[in-house]
């Protein structure tokens, strides 16, 4: 089989246009150089210089080899670059799964302070559940992914850093009755049709509303639509009923909707970041930002 050093060898001379001058920009012997070409040659079969009286000249297969080489060693270097970039944390692709409830804006300055850091990276984003991110991240699918606490999963082999928790507001729509306060308390809305619902076998953010609902004795009332996703924040400008969410989801509602603080003390969702064991310098280094900027539990 052809090694990497005879197609170098090759391609020299064919650049030079003689064994000599090649052999001189090797540092070998020339003897040694035509060895390598001529069992370069019988392994492939076919001849790739003409031998002329000065120099030599590529035959019609070795000049259709060596286009072709050429091609293949550019994509080798660029692999070798890619893999150093990846090993050093200065570039590559950097593989981010959020939740719904951690929509871009909440991580954008993140994203921004990486990309200006390292010009060549790329950033894959996707949104998943906080449950199906984990099964992501254990099965090498992502290298990171932003969670909203609770998770019902264990994952012990991953890393978890918990994220500053943000304060929860109630979403109503134009005209409701919360247009006209300051703020108010989860007891208040035990009557209020809710456009979110816990799904039976996730965590997040709806399981947590859930559970402070739940501490205050009732169990949220469903309305005719309901979504897990942000989609909640149309159903709530459509008037369909209420939803709670983070501040950072709550700055996405419609401008005719209603924004209301919720004034118990508990009323917080928290939020994590979650990085396989194995993790990449790229991965790392998102996370040593992002903790920065957001701050920590």
């Amino acid at each position: 089989m052809s090694s990497l050093r005879q197609i170098r060898y090759f391609l020299k001379v064919a650049e030079l246009g003689g064994f000599t001058p090649a052999a001189d920009a090797l540092f070998i012997a020339q003897p040694a150089l035509s060895r390598q070409i001529a069992q370069l040659e019988s392994e492939l079969g076919f001849p790739l210089f003409e031998r002329l009286p000065r120099g030599v000249r590529l035959t019609p297969g070795g000049a259709l080899y060596r286009t072709r080489m050429l091609a293949i060693l550019d994509q080798l270097d660029a692999a070798a670059e890619a893999g150093r970039d990846v090993a050093l944390g200065a570039g590559g692709v950097l593989r981010l799964l959020h939740s719904s409830s951690i929509p871009v804006p909440a991580f954008l300055p993140t994203l921004q302070h990486m990309l200006a850091a390292i010009p060549r990276l790329r950033i894959d984003l996707d949104r998943l559940s906080s449950e199906q991110q984990l099964a992501a991240l254990e099965a090498g699918q992502a290298d990171l992914g932003l969670i909203r606490l609770p998770v019902l999963r264990r994952a012990p082999s991953l890393q978890v850093f918990p994220l500053a928790a943000e304060a929860l507001y109630v979403i109503a729509p134009s005209g409701h009755w919360l247009a006209a306060e300051a703020g108010t308390t989860l007891a208040a809305l035990a009557q209020e049709p809710f456009v979110s619902a816990v799904h039976r076998e996730r965590g997040g953010l709806a399981r947590r509303v859930s559970e402070l609902c739940a501490q205050r004795g009732f169990v949220p009332r469903l309305a005719p639509v309901i979504s897990r996703k942000t989609a909640m924040l149309d159903l709530v400008a459509a008037g369909l009923g209420i939803a709670i969410v983070p501040a950072g989801l709550a700055e996405m509602a419609a401008p005719s909707c209603v924004r209301c603080p919720l004034t118990d003390p508990d009323a917080m969702a928290e939020r994590a970041v979650v990085l396989p064991a194995a993790a990449t310098p790229l991965a790392r280094r998102f996370v040593e930002v992002l903790l920065s900027e957001v701050g920590t539990k």
